[in-house]
Formats: structure tokens, C-alpha cells, sequence
């Protein structure tokens, strides 16, 4: 993907930059500048593109052990 390549950006977040960047020229900001503005702000508050989804992105359920019983000088049974 080239620099500048805005295809991994989902519609509401392309939406969200347009409306910032015509409230930036609204202000008297050049349209090239509000431009990069509004696509650092999307990206500030939502991290980026499209993320991929499915498996491998969160930590699977069976992630949570036990928790183990401690044996040892710090153990509190007794």
C-alpha cells in the first residue's frame, strides 16, 4: 500500500476525516494541511486503517489458568 493510500480505512472513518477537514478550512486552514490534520486526527482516535479481525486478535478464552497453590517460605498456610 503507497503512502497516502486511504483504501484500508473503513467509510465511517473517511466520513469522520472529511468532516474535519471542511471544519479545518472553515478555520482558514489550506485545504492541503487540513487534509493531513483530519487524517492524524482519525488515526489519534481510532489507531488507523481497518484492523484485521477473526482469529489471532484476541486472547483465547481458555488463556486463563488457575490460579496455582502456593507451597514454598511465602506460603500463609500453616
Amino acid at each position: 500500500m503507497p503512502r497516502g493510500d486511504k483504501s484500508k480505512y473503513t467509510e465511517k472513518q473517511k466520513r469522520k476525516a472529511e468532516h474535519i477537514e471542511e471544519s479545518y478550512e472553515q478555520r482558514g486552514v489550506p485545504q492541503d494541511e487540513a487534509e493531513r490534520r483530519a487524517w492524524a486526527t482519525v488515526n489519534a482516535q481510532d489507531g488507523g486503517g481497518k484492523k484485521p479481525g477473526g482469529s489471532g486478535r484476541a486472547r483465547p478464552s481458555s488463556s486463563k489458568a488457575e490460579p496455582k497453590s502456593r507451597s514454598g517460605p511465602d506460603s500463609k498456610s500453616g
